[in-house]
């Protein structure tokens, strides 16, 4: 099994966090791919992606998952696992916490794939509000990492759920 960790980073903060799980799990099963070098089309060659975005200002996606953003309408991603983390800032941008996790949660919606890697302790963070949330918001749809509010919260977040993707992945084998 080899995952594939599809990110964009402006300000190396999504790197940092996608080359620590590489360091959780070994450069033999985690792939980094920094999506302003490369096309999205080459998730297509892994069975397991991880999706990394962060959310700009007012709700907005960060710079390179926009210019790739129509590219995910072609991606055939029927029967992969995916995962979703971001980056977000929860004082500082209170009503759109996490959209852009969201928004590409959304994205993929409608492509047969199998999702993993919902985050539940949405209580551990204080915000108005966010399109990442799941329907009765229980849950966020991918992990929730704020490196600006929260910083010493983000390695122990990252390993948990780290361990929890690969549970939920094994346990669709």
């Amino acid at each position: 099994m080899k995952i594939g960790l599809f990110y964009g980073s402006t300000t190396c903060y999504t790197e940092i966090a996608a080359e620590k799980m590489r360091d959780i799990l070994g450069a033999d099963l985690l792939a980094l791919h920094n999506i302003k070098d490369e096309p999205l089309k080459n998730a297509e060659q892994y069975d397991f992606i991880i999706f990394g975005i962060s959310t700009w200002d007012y709700g907005e996606l960060q710079e390179d998952w926009e210019s790739h953003w129509d590219e995910i309408d072609s991606l055939n991603l029927n029967d992969k696992t995916v995962a979703i983390f971001g980056m977000g800032d929860q004082v500082g941008y209170t009503e759109w916490f996490q959209d852009a996790v969201g928004m590409l949660h959304h994205k993929i919606a409608d492509k047969k794939i199998n999702r993993i890697g919902y985050w539940p302790n949405t209580s551990d963070y204080e915000f108005e509000a966010s399109k990442a949330l799941t329907e009765d918001q229980s849950h966020f749809v991918g992990l929730a990492l704020d490196e600006d509010s929260q910083y010493d919260l983000s390695e122990k977040r990252l390993t948990t759920w780290v361990e929890q993707i690969l549970v939920e992945y094994q346990n669709l084998l």
